[in-house]
């Protein structure tokens, strides 16, 4: 079984360690293991910021990528793209650098850029496929687990506060995490978010239903369309007082979903089922009260006889033949690695057409449902198929009569417009906001910011992270929806605390350690690149920055690091996945 990043395998369990009171210290003792530690830590962060790495000690950090027709699966998926291409007679771009390909994953599975502790072992791994066994460590990562259980319990619970004493957001985030780290398959959370019962901190699932409860009653509408959009990517809500103008649902269908959730309710135990319960709309021409029987709009025989209403609308959901949900799930896992779904709105997905060929959520979703519904192998199986592997840019190969290709025919906009909708390059999304600041502060430290880290570290982080997300603005439960960049995000950026923090020079912050300890100015314009953009500099940028450093004094060296690093944090570069 693989390691997890804590130290034990992947089912263990991860019990607090408490420590029982005792005798006090004195002033003394107290300064003296004060001081220790400060020296401590200043004599670590010296040897780490010089140790050599050794090949050996990082080998363990490796893991293997999925075997069981892995690579059958990513075939399957680049002649997909492959037959779309060719028959609208485009060229894809190049692959991208794998320093660029290792950022995406970063910024996608973390919420973060790689730190620099982490490029130097991925550039002492020589092996093949380096990339995808590194996608691989950063599945089993933590910091993975909670990233995705952030945004996945943002499209279950939204991102209001919801009710009071009945809602715990924290628990139920912590419970993703959990089930993700653990690779539980995902058809079995969400069986538990809809039939949950009990006390919402003892079953932290069950705050999927206590979210929608308002004045101390259940808002089953609220909880149907919250249904429909997460697990089956489609938008019902419309019908919920009459059909829908623009698509097939009707309001009867609305009203037969809600009326599996008519017989929850809150009692001291908790969530429960009270089967002798009815659920009752008001007609709204003659204002009497009706009874609805619980029914789905499509295949009624996946419903089981058995269980409870909720028991049985959560069975229907995930039921094996039930491709929109695969299809859904596929979708908003393509969305969170792109920065863009494949079909946007992320739950405005089509119908499966079963007269027509299987399409790309058709693939992804076949895959996922034969691997035991693994969330971490269809992240795997996107991030290694051609798309996600190629650059930005684009330049028109041109064949010449020798044969050989050139790259320098001009490419309309038109074309660039037609080729990154067709995802024949990797599409310049900008990044969300817990994106920026998680990249601004990881990239001022040079040690990986996880849950080893020292406490204090954390917790400036935790903090700084909500301080900036609530300045600069949360994207909510939409987050996959695109939106311009605003003057006041700029200067956040620019001149706030949070820039001066993250480009100060100190002696355990990046901005220090790189100033102080960089051999030569050229190491030192690298260095700064790689924890910032998470790349080389080109020659004409590395002349430019060294020719800034070479003619100060050593005492105004400082200064000019913190101008470079504060230009590179303010670089469009650096706020856009690419």
């Amino acid at each position: 079984m693989p390691a997890d990043e804590r130290g034990g395998p992947l089912n263990s369990n991860y019990p607090e360690t408490r420590t029982s009171g005792g005798a006090q210290p004195s002033k003394g003792q107290v300064r003296f293991v004060i001081v220790a530690v400060f020296v401590g830590v200043a004599g670590m962060v010296a040897w780490a910021a010089r140790s050599p790495l050794n090949d050996d000690a990082v080998k363990h950090l490796y893991l293997l990528p999925p075997q069981s027709g892995f690579a059958e699966s990513v075939d399957r998926v680049n002649r997909y793209f492959d037959e779309r291409w060719q028959e609208i007679e485009i060229s894809p771009a190049p692959p991208a650098d794998e320093h660029a390909v290792l950022r995406r994953l970063a910024i996608a599975l973390q919420g973060t850029v790689p730190s620099l502790e982490e490029l130097r072992h991925f550039e002492a791994d020589s092996e093949p496929e380096r990339l995808q066994r590194w996608t691989a460590r950063m599945l089993n990562d933590v910091r993975f687990s909670d990233y995705f259980a952030d945004r996945l319990g943002r499209v279950f619970v939204g991102t209001e506060n919801g009710p009071f004493i009945i809602f715990r957001r924290d628990r139920l985030t912590q419970w993703l995490s959990e089930q993700i780290h653990l690779n539980r398959p995902f058809d079995e959370v969400v069986r538990d978010l809809i039939s949950q019962d009990g006390i919402w901190t003892d079953k932290p699932a069950a705050n999927f239903i206590t979210v929608a409860y308002a004045n101390n009653e259940l808002d089953v509408n609220k909880l149907t369309g919250r249904t429909v959009r997460s697990f089956l990517g489609q938008r019902i809500d419309c019908a919920q007082c009459h059909d829908h103008p623009f698509d097939k649902w009707k309001q009867s269908q609305y009203e037969g979903l809600a009326a599996f959730y008519g017989q929850t309710r809150n009692s001291l135990t908790g969530i429960t089922d009270d089967a002798t319960m009815t659920y009752t709309v008001q007609d709204r021409k003659s204002l009497e009260e009706r009874e609805i029987a619980p029914q789905v709009p499509f295949h009624p025989e996946w419903l089981p006889q058995e269980g409870t209403r909720r028991e049985q609308l959560a069975h229907w959901v995930t039921h094996p033949e039930n491709r929109r949900f695969e299809r859904a799930i596929a979708n908003r896992v393509w969305g969170l690695l792109f920065g863009k779904p494949w079909y946007d709105p992320v739950d405005g997905i089509p119908d499966p057409d079963e007269t027509a060929p299987p399409d790309l959520l058709d693939i992804l979703g076949a895959d996922f449902r034969e691997h035991n519904y693994d969330l971490r192998r269809l992240i795997h199986v996107i991030t290694a198929s051609r798309p996600y592997l190629l650059a930005s840019n684009y330049e028109k190969p041109e064949s010449s009569s020798s044969g050989a290709v050139s790259t320098s025919m001009t490419v309309t906009d038109e074309e660039i417009a037609l080729i990154e909708s067709e995802w024949g390059l990797f599409p310049l999304t900008r990044l969300r906001p817990e994106q920026i600041i998680g990249s601004m502060l990881q990239a001022n430290n040079v040690k990986t910011i996880d849950q080893n880290s020292h406490l204090v570290t954390r917790t400036i982080r935790f903090f700084r992270e909500r301080d900036f997300i609530k300045e600069y603005g949360d994207l909510g439960d939409n987050e996959l929806e695109e939106r311009a960049g605003t003057i006041p995000q700029a200067l956040l950026r620019m001149n706030s605390q949070f820039a001066k923090d993250a480009t100060e020079a100190n002696p355990f912050g990046a901005v220090g350690r790189i100033a102080g300890l960089a051999s030569t100015d050229e190491k030192c314009v690298e260095t700064c690149y790689l924890v910032i953009l998470t790349r080389q500099p080109t020659p004409e940028e590395r002349e430019y920055f060294v020719a800034q450093l070479a003619p100060v004094e050593k005492s105004e060296r400082t200064a000019v690091v913190e101008d470079l690093v504060w230009t590179l944090f303010n670089s469009p570069e650096f706020s856009w996945n690419h």
